[in-house]
């Protein structure tokens, strides 16, 4: 199959390495033509690094011209950051013809606002978007071209935009993963997010030690009996919220990470903790754990616990707590359901606008 990946981080590289591997013709575009160039130089080729161990691995195209990467694809996989979500969607809208796929792994209900971006361009074309709860690996670059994958995902719940093309989108994207499945509308996908859950706790609950210590692990030191607690109250409310808004389960408990092999990477913490991959310096006020998963995400899951009638008193306390110390009132982030003109929604017109795109 043909697939264009969007995007030059962790996930990316790993993608485009990942499904070159398995068969795939891909295309990797980033924006940064200099800092994509030792990808180029060494012939288009990443250096994957897993439990199998160490192999460079072609790909068919590294590119700064996103046109080049999408023309043809039928998927196109966007691992990138939400908080580049919308520029990427203004790179690609000229591009986008009808029948292609486009996947965000996770979306932080990314698929609804690209889809609007691109409508508001002009392009009118049928293009299916997906989105699920996590990327499909847990990895960090080691390299300019180096990456190195620590596990794979082997359940990816997600929802697609509109609901309508939910069936073939699925089949599409299965042929690249197929851990993926159908969990319903964009909605579902986006609250089947795990960053906005893990990530806050962790933030909120280890912000003197990240301000003290130059590299800090969030998920060994950081990971305590009482950020767990935190932890697992916030995904309480999650759930709630998918009830609230008829989404079935599995719900995919993030309490499954710890405890046993259910959970999106099955059993997953101990080898995150032993890779030594996630001992990072974080900036409380530019790391994607902050600006993507809590004032994005985490403020998208209170605003839609809001509009649900949910009460979720964890996710708005740690949203407050966040917009303390960065100094802005998080309830009125880019992707609460104030600000994409949601609120005003009764729950059959949601559902109606999520089921046909309009």
């Amino acid at each position: 199959m043909k697939i264009a990946i969007l995007g030059g981080g962790h996930g990316c590289y790993a993608a485009a390495a990942d499904l070159s591997e398995a068969g795939h013709e891909v295309r990797l575009w980033r924006r940064d033509g200099a800092a994509l160039a030792p990808v180029v130089e060494a012939g288009s080729s990443i250096r994957l690094k897993d439990a199998q161990g160490e192999r460079d691995v072609r790909i068919a195209m590294a590119t700064a011209n996103i046109g080049d990467a999408m023309r043809g694809a039928e998927l196109i996989v966007i691992p990138s950051p939400a908080i580049a979500q919308s520029d990427i969607a203004r790179a690609m809208a000229p591009h986008l013809v009808d029948g292609q796929v486009v996947f965000l792994p996770p979306g932080t209900f990314g698929s609804y606002v690209m889809a609007q971006i691109v409508r508001d361009s002009g392009n009118q074309a049928d293009v299916a978007w997906a989105e699920t709860g996590t990327l499909p690996y847990l990895a960090r670059k080691h390299g300019e071209r180096e990456v190195n994958v620590t596990i794979r995902a082997i359940h990816l719940p997600t929802g697609v935009y509109p609901a309508r093309k939910e069936k073939e989108a699925i089949e599409v994207i299965r042929q690249a993963y197929p851990a993926v499945h159908g969990c319903g509308d964009a909605l579902s996908g986006a609250l089947m997010n795990a960053g906005p859950i893990i990530h806050p706790p962790l933030m909120v609950m280890n912000a003197a030690p990240l301000q003290h210590f130059e590299r800090w692990d969030i998920h060994n030191e950081g990971t305590q009996p009482s950020v767990r607690a935190v932890t697992d109250q916030l995904d309480h409310e999650r759930i709630a919220v998918r009830d609230a808004f008829g989404h079935a389960g599995p719900h995919y408990p993030l309490a499954d990470h710890y405890n046993n092999d259910k959970w999106m990477y099955g059993d997953a913490h101990k080898k995150l903790v032993k890779s030594g991959d996630w001992r990072e310096h974080i900036d409380l006020h530019t790391h994607r754990y902050i600006v993507e998963d809590t004032e994005m995400g985490l403020a998208f899951l209170a605003s839609a616990a809001r509009h649900a009638g949910v009460d979720a008193p964890i996710a708005h306390g740690l949203l407050a707590i966040v917009g303390g110390f960065l100094g802005r009132d998080l309830r009125k982030g880019p992707r609460t359901f104030e600000s994409l003109g949601l609120a005003g929604l009764s729950r059959d017109a949601l559902k109606e606008r999520l089921h046909d795109g309009r």
